[in-house]
C-alpha cells in the first residue's frame, strides 16, 4: 500500500465513523480564491496530483480526480496506483462531478465535505441534485484535517498600509461609499469574504495567497460597525491604530462562524458564489438574504486617476524588464544553455531587481509544441531546451507598488514556418485591431470581441479562450467584473459594460497542437471618447508598452492601418523605454521598433 492509498484507506474509515457515503475535495480555500496556499493543499494531500485545478470525489468502492486537458498527461502520471481514477473533464463520455454523483450515489445516502472550502451556490446546487434519491449533505467535518499529519499552518504574513499616493482614494470614502451601497440594496448586514474586495475596502495588503497581494480575512459590515476578522498576530500596532481609525473592530479569524450564527431578522447583502457554504448557512436560516455582486467589485474596477497614472509607471518599469529580457533571449540563444524553466526564473528574477513585490502569476514559459497548450507551466523534470529556431511564448506579470502588470510576447529564436508566419500575424492583427476600437458607453466585452477574432474566423480559425480579462491593482491578475468573449460564460461574471477606468487584457491566440502556440498580450484601460448626439464614445489606451517582434511577421497578410498601428506603438515603445536602457541595448531597440511598410 502506498502513502495515497494509506491516506484514502484513513479517509474511508473516517467517512464511516460519519456514516459518509462520498467526500468531496476541491482545489479551494475558504475564500474562492484563485489560487491557494499549502494548508489548503487537501486535493494534492489526497490524491498525489500537484497541478492547480482538479476536483476529487472519494467513495466506499471508488475515487476519481477530475482535471481539464492542461494536466491530463501530468495526472495520469502521478495518479499511477493510488487507485484514483483520472477523469478528463470536458471529453466525450466523461460526466461531470455533479453527474457522477447524481447517478452513483445511493438512496438516503450522504455526502461530506467541508462547507468553508465550497461555496453556497455549489452546495445549494449539490443538495437540490442528491434530494432527488432523498440524500443529504454533511458539511461540518474537515475529515482531510483530521487525517493530515504535520499540515502546514495557515500563512500568516503581516499586513502592511497601501499609502494614499498608490491607492488614490482614503479607505474612510471607500466604506462610506460601501454603506450607501448597502442602504440602497436595502441591508442592514453586509459579508465580505473574497480577500481583494477587502484589502481594496481598507488600503492593506498582504501575502497570504500565492501571486495574490491579500490578507486572509473575513468583513462583517454594518451600519455602525465593521468586523475584520484576522490572525491578529499579523496586525502590527500601525496597522491596528489605522483600521481602529477607521472604526474598524479585529476579531480572530475563525470567530466569523461564531458571529454569523448570532445574525437573526436582519437583511443580508452577500455572494452567494463566493462565500462559503458554511458560513451561508448559518445565515441563511434566521436573516433574509439578498445575493448580488458584492458593491466593491464594480468600485475597485473602476480604477481612479491616481491609479491609473501609476498603472502606467508600473508598466514602464515592466515594460523596460521585458524588453532587456527579450534583447536578452536573442543575443544568447544558440550560445549558452537554455530551458524553459531556466529563463523564466531568469525573468522573474529580473522583475524583483527592477522593484517587483512578486511575480502576478506563474510565469508560463513554453517552446515550440508547448506553447500550444495555452496554459502550460513548465516543470524541472519535464524542461524543453530552447533552441535557435521557432518559436517561444511567455506570458508572466509583476506586482509593484504601483500596480499589476501582465503581458505576452511570442519571440522567434531563429527560422520560423510560413504558417507560424501567417498564424503570428494575424495574432498580432487581432489585438491591435481590438485595442483600436471605439464603442458607445453600455458596450461589454461580448459586443468588442469581434474586433478581435474577425481576421481568425474570415480563415475559419478560432483561439478557444476569452480575448481579455479585467486586471487589478496591485491585486488579483485576473479581476471581475469585464471581460472580452463572444459569448457568455456565467460563473465567469464578466459581462459588466466598459466605464472609463476600467482595466483589461487584450490577448488573442492561435494553438496548434503539435507544433506551435502564439499569444500576443498588451493590458489597456478605457478611457472616455468623443462624445455625439448618440452618445458617449469611449475607446482604450495601450498600458504596456514592449517591443513585438518583427523577425515572424508578413506584412503581406496586413492592411494599410494594421502597418500604421504597429508603428504607431512601436514609435512609442521606443519613445517610452529607449531612455531606460543602455547604449547598446537602445540600439537594439531602435531597430527592432523600425517602422514596417508593404
Amino acid at each position: 500500500m502506498n502513502e495515497i492509498t494509506e491516506r484514502i484507506a484513513r479517509l474511508r474509515r473516517l467517512m464511516e465513523t460519519y456514516h459518509m457515503d462520498a467526500y468531496l475535495v476541491p482545489t479551494a480555500d475558504f475564500h474562492e480564491s484563485e489560487y491557494v496556499g499549502e494548508h489548503f493543499a487537501c486535493r494534492k494531500y489526497i490524491t498525489g496530483f500537484t497541478g492547480s485545478a482538479g476536483i476529487s470525489l472519494i467513495m466506499k468502492d471508488w475515487a476519481g480526480l477530475w482535471t481539464d486537458g492542461r494536466y491530463f498527461v501530468q495526472a495520469a502520471a502521478e495518479l499511477k496506483d493510488s487507485g484514483v481514477e483520472l477523469m478528463k473533464m470536458g471529453q466525450p463520455g466523461v460526466p461531470t462531478v455533479e453527474q457522477y454523483l447524481a447517478d452513483h450515489m445511493p438512496e438516503q445516502g450522504v455526502l461530506g465535505f467541508d462547507g468553508r472550502v465550497i461555496n453556497s451556490k455549489t452546495g445549494e446546487s449539490l443538495q437540490e441534485r442528491l434530494s432527488r434519491k432523498q440524500a443529504s449533505i454533511c458539511s461540518e467535518h474537515d475529515l482531510i484535517g483530521e487525517i493530515w499529519e504535520n499540515r502546514p499552518e495557515l500563512s500568516a504574513e503581516p499586513v502592511w498600509i497601501l499609502e494614499e499616493k498608490y491607492a488614490g482614494q482614503a479607505a474612510a470614502e471607500k466604506i462610506k461609499n460601501l454603506r450607501e451601497a448597502m442602504k440602497k440594496a436595502y441591508a442592514d448586514v453586509h459579508i465580505i469574504t473574497t480577500l481583494d474586495d477587502i484589502v481594496w475596502l481598507f488600503n492593506i495588503r498582504g501575502n497570504d495567497i500565492p501571486c495574490n497581494p491579500v490578507v486572509l480575512s473575513y468583513l462583517m459590515v454594518t451600519g455602525e460597525n465593521l468586523y475584520f476578522y484576522v490572525n491578529p498576530q499579523v496586525i502590527s500596532d500601525e496597522v491596528r491604530a489605522y483600521l481602529e481609525s477607521l472604526g474598524v473592530s479585529i476579531r480572530p479569524y475563525n470567530d466569523i462562524y461564531a458571529d454569523v450564527k448570532e445574525l437573526k431578522d436582519h437583511t443580508v447583502l452577500l455572494e452567494k458564489s463566493r462565500v462559503n457554504f458554511a458560513i451561508y448557512e448559518s445565515v441563511q436560516a434566521q436573516n433574509q438574504i439578498i445575493d448580488q455582486m458584492n458593491p466593491t467589485v464594480y468600485a475597485k474596477t473602476q480604477k481612479n486617476a491616481t491609479e491609473i497614472e501609476n498603472m502606467k509607471k508600473a508598466h514602464i518599469t515592466d515594460g523596460v524588464v521585458m524588453t532587456k529580457y527579450i534583447y536578452w533571449l536573442k543575443k544568447n540563444i544558440g550560445k549558452i544553455p537554455m530551458d524553459e524553466c531556466s529563463v523564466a526564473d531568469r525573468l522573474d528574477q529580473m522583475r524583483r531587481e527592477h522593484g517587483a513585490l512578486d511575480i502576478s502569476f506563474n510565469t508560463i514559459s513554453a517552446y515550440g509544441e508547448n506553447a500550444a497548450l495555452c496554459h502550460y507551466h513548465a516543470v524541472p523534470e519535464h524542461c524543453a531546451s530552447l533552441q535557435a529556431r521557432g518559436l517561444y511564448l511567455v506570458d508572466s506579470g509583476g506586482q509593484y507598488y504601483e500596480g499589476t502588470t501582465d503581458i505576452t510576447r511570442t519571440i522567434a529564436l531563429g527560422p520560423v514556418t510560413d504558417e507560424e508566419k501567417e498564424h503570428y500575424t494575424l495574432v498580432l492583427m487581432s489585438m491591435l485591431r481590438l485595442g483600436h476600437v471605439k464603442f458607445l458607453e453600455g458596450c461589454s466585452g461580448l459586443s468588442l470581441d469581434y474586433a478581435a477574432r474577425e481576421p481568425f474566423w474570415k480563415r475559419g480559425l478560432d483561439f478557444n479562450h476569452g480575448t481579455g480579462h479585467g486586471v487589478g491593482y496591485l491585486l488579483n491578475v485576473h479581476e471581475r467584473p469585464i471581460g472580452i468573449r463572444y459569448r457568455v460564460v456565467p460563473e465567469r461574471q464578466e459581462n459588466t459594460p466598459f466605464m472609463p477606468g476600467m482595466v483589461c487584457s487584450d490577448e488573442p491566440g492561435i494553438y496548434i497542437e503539435g507544433s506551435h502556440g502564439i499569444r500576443t498580450e498588451n493590458l489597456i484601460y478605457c478611457k472616455k471618447d468623443e462624445k455625439t448626439d448618440y452618445g458617449q464614445f469611449l475607446s482604450f489606451e495601450y498600458l504596456t508598452y514592449v517591443p513585438i517582434d518583427l523577425e515572424p511577421v508578413d506584412v503581406s497578410l496586413m492592411e494599410e492601418q494594421d502597418l500604421a498601428w504597429l508603428n504607431e506603438y512601436h514609435a512609442q515603445v521606443y519613445e517610452k523605454i529607449a531612455p531606460h536602457l543602455d547604449a547598446e541595448e537602445a540600439a537594439w531597440l531602435k531597430e527592432v521598433t523600425r517602422p514596417l511598410s508593404k
